[in-house]
């Protein structure tokens, strides 16, 4: 067996593969060998059916097999000596595709490897992470928009019209052509104006009614409203007016705690310290990354494979057409091509997946089972009442799984690289933070 090499420029690499007859005829009858103790055929005895024979009847198949598992071992081996790592599926062609029993086979394969991604001195990266304090200020501010959450407000009777905001007690049947439809009928219904809860227009004209009013609500249904049968429909619901009630929100006490989990008042406000201050770190984190990033980009070079960054470009420019043309959801579309920008873009990704993944596996970085279940389960939650048919989906989709991963082990690196880059702290206002979260997603 000869590999012969026939390209190599930058990562772009070319060999050409012989496996010579004899040792293509050699694997046949070693295979054939290896089966013969538990062969059976008519006039002759287990195990005694001449190779000949054998040869003659099973022969054609094995080769098929033993002309693969030449040209993989031989691949393999090629792989291992070299280090190369392929970017993608290496190609590879026959270049006698004519080939007849007797001949030796010629393989012509072509990649493109993996580059060598150069040593990073991470110590040398500078960071600055932003730090906000969920002050008195912000927790009584979070406290206010509680107490006036649906959950807190109660609602008491008034006299007088319906107003914004305001809970009216109303018994409605709706019709379509003079016809009562499933579903459109309610009694005692509590329905806030302005909740946007009922079809648009409904509330609308519940504005100015007063108690013991009776009201013809005429509204249509939108075009995708969820039960195909009303779709587009236009209907007259007979409203009566029961009850009409002012919102009051609630003393901000132990009371109002209770009603949220909390124990008394303070406790409630310990929770939202907390809270807060998880979301300050949250977004101070997705800031110093992108910093982190864009270091990362400035501070480390080499070679990209044309063909990831292609790939790349392609499914960048494909993915930012479907959100300008959201209307258009099949694949029967113009052909996209990318832009300079997208190529741009495409660059940065694959170099920056390509250096934090080598950074991850020089440093043994590793997403455990237990984190993986935990991003799975979180999934699952978005599928309320098919978690089970979720779980066997992941279970049996290893590529969703790899979906699901990716971004583990990229957060898991991005904090490795945090403990070793020398990080200072600054302390800023919330609206600072704001700010850059803002700029941020302009940059995006």
């Amino acid at each position: 067996m000869q590999v012969k090499e026939t390209l190599n420029d930058g990562l772009k690499r070319g060999y050409t593969i012989t496996v010579t007859a004899a040792e293509l005829d050699d694997k046949v009858v070693g295979k054939l060998k290896e089966a013969q103790p538990d062969v059976e055929m008519k006039g002759f005895r287990k195990g005694k059916v001449p190779m000949a024979m054998m040869r003659k009847q099973f022969g054609p198949r094995l080769m098929g097999d033993a002309m693969q598992e030449a040209i993989d071992g031989a691949m393999n081996e090629h792989l291992t000596t070299s280090g190369d790592r392929p970017a993608a599926q290496p190609e590879m062609k026959m270049s006698n595709p004519d080939w007849k029993e007797g001949e030796d086979v010629v393989v012509d394969v072509t990649y493109e490897k993996l580059p060598d991604v150069p040593e990073t001195d991470l110590s040398k990266v500078k960071l600055e992470r932003l730090v906000v304090k969920a002050d008195d200020a912000a927790v009584e501010e979070a406290l206010k928009n509680l107490s006036e959450s649906p959950q807190a407000v109660s609602y008491d009777a008034k006299k007088g019209a319906a107003k914004d905001g305001d809970q009216v007690l109303i018994d409605f049947v709706g019709k379509i052509d003079g016809e009562p439809f499933d579903g459109g009928a309610g009694e005692d219904y509590p329905l806030v104006l302005g909740s946007n809860s009922f079809i648009p227009g409904f509330e609308d004209q519940l504005l100015k009614a007063k108690a013991g009013e009776e009201k013809a609500v005429t509204v249509s249904f939108p075009e995708d409203y969820q039960a195909p049968h009303l779709a587009g429909k236009e209907a007259v619901f007979d409203v009566t007016v029961k009850e009409v009630r002012a919102s009051k929100a609630p003393e901000i006490d132990d009371e109002l705690a209770k009603k949220f989990g909390a124990e008394d008042l303070e406790a409630l406000k310990g929770q939202i310290r907390e809270r807060l201050e998880a979301e300050y770190s949250g977004a101070s984190r997705a800031i110093a990354k992108r910093k982190l990033l864009d270091e990362l980009d400035t501070l480390v070079d080499f070679d990209l494979p044309a063909s990831l960054v292609e790939a790349e470009a392609n499914q960048i420019a494909h993915q930012l057409w479907h959100e300008e043309n959201p209307d258009h959801q099949g694949h029967d579309h113009p052909e996209i091509n990318p832009t300079d920008e997208h190529k741009s873009l495409a660059k940065r990704r694959v170099k920056l997946g390509l250096l934090l993944a080598d950074i991850g596996q020089k440093a043994e970085v590793k997403v455990t089972d237990q984190e993986m279940t935990q991003a799975v389960m979180n999934q699952a939650r978005q599928y309320p009442g098919q978690e089970r048919q979720f779980f066997e989906f992941v279970q049996q989709n290893a590529q969703f799984r790899q979906q699901l991963q990716a971004p583990l082990f990229e957060d898991k690196v991005v904090d490795h690289i945090f403990d070793k880059a020398t990080v200072t702290e600054k302390e800023v206002s919330k609206e600072d933070l704001q700010a850059a979260v803002e700029a941020l997603e302009n940059e995006d």
